[in-house]
């Protein structure tokens, strides 16, 4: 499984864990980082991550994010290619930050792309699986 994470569940630990389906899609998310650190998934990571996180405002957060995307097998740089693809996403109605996130993970041939946004979900009809990290690891077999 070659799988790509965005922003929104990077973050999810820090989020208010007193609400269920936080706490469940960081557990998930938990659970997602014990199948990259033993190798049966393999996470991308890509400059949108960077720049993303680049603008966060809290360092803890900040460090957290990076050390999760050094454990990215794979990584995969912009390109005329996605840039064109992003843009298509993106006047087909999704947020830039989200358009760049899944053109990267398409470019890199990621098999699940995972996301708390439910917006992004219901919108994304592609090559990838796009799930919460709850569904992801609920349909593991």
């Amino acid at each position: 499984m070659l799988l790509y994470l965005d922003n929104s569940v990077l973050n999810r630990p820090f989020d208010d864990q007193r609400q269920p389906r936080i706490w469940l899609q960081t557990l998930s998310f938990s659970l997602v980082l014990t199948l990259i650190e033993s190798g049966e998934a393999a996470l991308i990571h890509s400059p949108v991550h960077d720049l993303e996180n680049s603008r966060n405002p809290f360092p803890l957060r900040q460090m957290w994010i990076e050390k999760c995307l050094r454990l990215a097998a794979q990584n995969v740089a912009l390109s005329d290619s996605i840039k064109k693809r992003a843009l298509a996403l993106e006047q087909s109605g999704f947020k830039a930050l989200d358009a760049l996130h899944l053109a990267c993970a398409e470019a890199a041939g990621a098999t699940h792309f995972l996301t708390c946004d439910d917006r992004l979900i219901r919108r994304y009809s592609g090559q990838m699986i796009v799930q919460t990290p709850v569904t992801f690891t609920t349909s593991l077999t």
